[in-house]
């Protein structure tokens, strides 16, 4: 199974005979690039043409953070799995509002089905104040059906990660990471900071999966497709 790589440090990648370099002020460090599946840069990075052409050569995305370590995109190789089928199939299904109401369902499903799981698992070591917040959202959840409109959808959707969010204190019970409230761009807490930066990487990690697959990352089923 390939691996990520993560460089947090400044300096440039450069491709060395049939390997990568990843060079710094005082260091060299050579990284294995048919092991690798992608490589998420943090640091301030040059890259070299001869690299970036092998990291097309071997399908290596590259995902890129800014100083704030916000997400700024991902290089992805020439569209090795492009699909004009698979694409037109994306698009039929998201047109069928029946279609596109039954996986709006599915994705709204394995997210609660996830929130429940991590709810369990800190009940059962001793947080029992917890059950009630997992209750709620399974009453959430059931009210869900798939003759609803996607907006209502969404909304409860939303309505159970608030609710989740109310769990993060009783879990932490720690005055340096307190949730208080969601906030984004830019997140005004040290618990929202780390909650923004576990969701981007964990779009990076669905983007990669994506793309070892046919199916366009820009049709959504849920969240409506915009121009960005």
């Amino acid at each position: 199974m390939k691996k990520s790589a993560y460089i947090f440090n400044d300096g440039e990648l450069t491709r060395k005979d049939n390997t990568v370099c990843f060079q710094t002020d005082d260091k060299k460090q050579y990284l294995p690039i048919e092991d690798l599946s992608d490589i998420y840069i943090f640091g301030e990075v040059n890259v070299s043409k001869k690299f970036m052409e092998y990291a097309t050569q071997k399908q290596v995305l590259l995902h890129f953070f800014n100083y704030h370590e916000y997400y700024v995109g991902t290089y992805y190789p020439r569209e090795h799995y492009n699909s004009g089928y698979m694409i037109l199939k994306q698009a039929e299904h998201y047109l069928d509002i029946s279609k596109r109401k039954r996986i709006a369902l599915k994705i709204i499903e394995g997210s609660v089905k996830n929130i429940l799981q991590v709810l369990k698992y800190y009940i059962s070591r001793g947080k029992p104040d917890i059950s009630v917040i997992a209750e709620r959202i399974q009453e959430l959840f059931s009210t869900l059906s798939p003759n609803m409109d996607i907006d209502v959808m969404m909304a409860i959707e939303g309505n159970i990660r608030e609710t989740y969010y109310q769990a993060f204190d009783m879990i932490l019970e720690n005055s340096d990471f307190v949730f208080d409230k969601r906030t984004r761009r830019s997140p005004q807490n040290n618990l929202n900071t780390l909650i923004s930066f576990g969701n981007s990487m964990l779009y990076t990690v669905v983007l990669s999966e994506i793309y070892n697959t046919h199916l366009d990352p820009r049709i959504g089923f849920l969240s409506p497709p915009g121009y960005n």
